[in-house]
């Protein structure tokens, strides 16, 4: 049976098809931030905070002191860092402690844990080492566990999570060397021969994929008479005949991580290993990340806890002119950022995760704002850690500790962080991602306004439900509860919190309106308007951030815990998350965008190209893109299970 030897050929617009048909279409359940863009300030859908059921706490905290103690005494992360390599006892450490199984159900012999803790051990396990982190959360949150959890049958849970539980460690296949967050040009494969699929294609960037056991893969099926096709899900077994690992992947950061190039060729799959029909895959994927994207978060949280308590102890021994650094207003203003940052972090992905696990409310937008807002910020923290580190901060720890020093990894952070804002959506295209959900209800009465394809008709009737929409929806947006001084006074309590949820709420009804209007203006262009829709997505996501810092702040006050610090905290941030949000206002309007598209054709058509002269490019040589054509592999297997 051969494979398809060409990659599909596909226009913009079908790419945006393939796309649109993935994204989840309903709306059973409420969700704050769809509510927030439209200018709905439901304060009541995650206020008094949601809390842990006292099993599920009780659970979650056991565990969590069992891998603290494995963390303190079983990794090594100088020794991860140095060999770029996990060793294959602290592997089998984890799954002795039951580790790979956090999220799966006790019936499965997993732990069960509710999300919240999950996140936790992550952040915990992350902090030790940022490679164990990843090796986790791979396996687990989007690794063969959760799609199964979501989309498998009795049978295909019966006999794979066990397995995921205790022993077999999972990863995810969907980029291809050609193919990222567009995967309409999918090229892998999967043809239906009786009782099994026959894959072939290249797989990229497989976290796990050189010590995984099991593997989610995604391929294009082709229309047949036993279904109708379409990019498809699959668990593999990855000691089946014709699976090659064809690299182990270097990387600036994460360096302990078993990332590689996966080759299929003639490998046959059980008909009954597809998880879900024929042409879910997508939807299975996009599904799974609605909850998987929370690990990010969690790495960034554990990240900023660790930058404030090193720019905490450094600025307190280091003196400059006679006084602590801490002392000085350039530096405090860091350190203030980092702790203010680092609660809202915690606060959005501590509320995202319990609204998870509740399952009251629709999180698909919360979630992508979370990974969006903390792989920005959790950057940025690393950033200012390092500035207050000095000429100590990019010296790396090895060196430190040669020297006599502390050996504090602050560059290595720096490093390990920096793939959040490409992992698992890159921060544009989260943007897009967003935004797409973000006007939905938009979209839903007025698409066939701008769409081309649509006839006389259609428009006319869009326009109808349209006119309906915008006369309730509109009037709406001039008047409402953040205009009122005594709004949310159940948040004044020492400190003033009330006045940022009431700003909240105002801006709210303004990012409303600013969406309207650039709908209005653009219509069947605003998709391309990518700058306007990220500037769009990011205030929506400070005001999601204000929001909950502002809930987590007064259910800590109300359980006596920090509470006054928590106000302080939550205080702080908002002042900084206005200023930020007041930019991005002014920059929806006024900036440089049209300017940067000349710019950018010019660079592209070689206007410029004389600005590049006077130096040498030290790049080796080779195709920008590798060859992914399907075939047998000619390299040897470094795929390594560990036992």
């Amino acid at each position: 049976m051969s494979a398809p030897s060409s990659k599909p050929t596909v226009t913009e617009r079908e790419a945006r098809q393939v796309a649109e048909a993935a994204r989840e279409q309903d709306w059973r359940k409420p969700s704050f931030a769809k509510e927030l863009f439209l200018g709905r300030f439901r304060l009541d859908l995650i206020h008094p905070h949601p809390m842990p059921p006292d099993e599920d706490a009780r659970r979650g905290e056991e565990f969590l002191a069992k891998l603290r103690v494995f963390c303190e005494t079983e990794i090594d992360a100088a020794r991860i860092e140095r060999e770029a390599r996990i060793p294959d006892e602290v592997i089998r450490g984890l799954k002795e402690i039951g580790a790979l199984g956090m999220k799966i159900d006790t019936k499965y012999g997993g732990l069960g844990l509710t999300q919240v803790y999950y996140n936790k051990a992550l952040a915990l396990a992350g902090s030790a080492s940022p490679a164990v982190g990843v090796l986790l959360s791979a396996h687990q949150s989007i690794g063969v566990p959760q799609p199964l959890k979501l989309f498998g049958t009795d049978e295909q849970k019966a006999e794979f999570l066990p397995r995921c539980a205790r022993t077999d460690i999972s990863a995810f296949l969907l980029t291809e060397p050609d193919v990222g967050s567009d995967p309409a040009r999918l090229a892998t494969s999967a043809v239906r021969d009786g009782d099994a699929y026959v894959l072939d294609g290249v797989k990229l960037w497989t976290t796990n994929g050189v010590i995984a056991d099991l593997l989610v893969v995604m391929a294009r099926v082709p229309k047949s008479e036993h279904g109708k096709g379409g990019i498809t899900a699959f668990v593999v077994e990855t000691d089946s005949p014709g699976i090659t690992v064809e690299n182990r992947n270097a990387f600036m950061g994460l360096r302990g991580i078993e990332n590689g190039v996966t080759r299929f060729h003639q490998v046959r799959v059980p008909a009954a290993n597809r998880i879900g029909p024929e042409g879910a895959g997508l939807k299975i994927a996009l599904t799974t990340l609605n909850t998987g994207r929370l690990s990010l978060p969690a790495s960034c949280v554990a990240a900023g806890k660790w930058c404030l308590k090193i720019a905490r102890e450094w600025s307190a021994a280091r003196e400059q002119w006679g006084r602590p650094i801490a002392d000085h207003e350039a530096v405090g203003a860091k350190i203030s950022f980092i702790a203010a940052t680092t609660f809202a972090l915690e606060a959005v992905l501590d509320l995202s995760s319990q609204m998870a696990d509740e399952d009251r409310n629709d999180i698909r937008i919360e979630g992508a704002l979370a990974k969006l807002f903390a792989s920005e910020m959790g950057w940025l923290m690393a950033d200012e850690l390092v500035q207050i580190r000095g000429g100590r901060g990019f010296e790396t720890a090895e060196s430190l500790a040669a020297r006599g020093e502390k050996a504090v990894p602050a560059e290595q952070v720096l490093r390990d962080l920096r793939i959040n804002r490409i992992f698992e959506g890159s921060t544009e295209i989260m943007h897009l991602l967003i935004a797409r959900e973000a006007v939905d209800a938009h979209l839903t009465v007025a698409g066939d306004l701008i769409d081309p394809d649509k006839s006389l008709q259609d428009k006319a009737k869009a326009g109808a439900n349209a006119g309906v929409f915008y006369a309730k929806w509109l009037p709406k947006l001039v008047a409402g509860s953040g205009q009122l001084p005594g709004t949310y006074g159940e948040f004044r309590q020492g400190i003033d919190l009330s006045k940022h949820l009431r700003y909240v709420e105002r801006n709210s009804r303004k990012l409303a309106r600013s969406t309207f209007y650039a709908m209005s203006r653009w219509q069947g262009r605003m998709e391309t308007k990518q700058g306007f829709l990220g500037r769009i997505v990011d205030i929506g996501a400070e005001l999601f951030a204000m929001s909950a810092v502002c809930v987590r702040a007064e259910l800590l006050r109300s359980q006596g815990d920090h509470g006054r610090e928590a106000y302080q905290l939550a205080d702080v941030f908002c002042h900084q998350s206005r200023i930020r949000v007041e930019e991005l206002f002014g920059r929806l309007w006024t900036n440089t965008d049209d300017l940067d598209r000349k710019v950018v054709k010019g660079v592209m058509g070689g206007a410029y190209q004389w600005l590049e002269e006077g130096i040498v490019d030290p790049s080796g040589e080779g195709p920008w893109i590798a060859d992914a054509t399907p075939g047998p592999s000619k390299v040897e297997n470094v795929h390594r299970p560990v036992d």
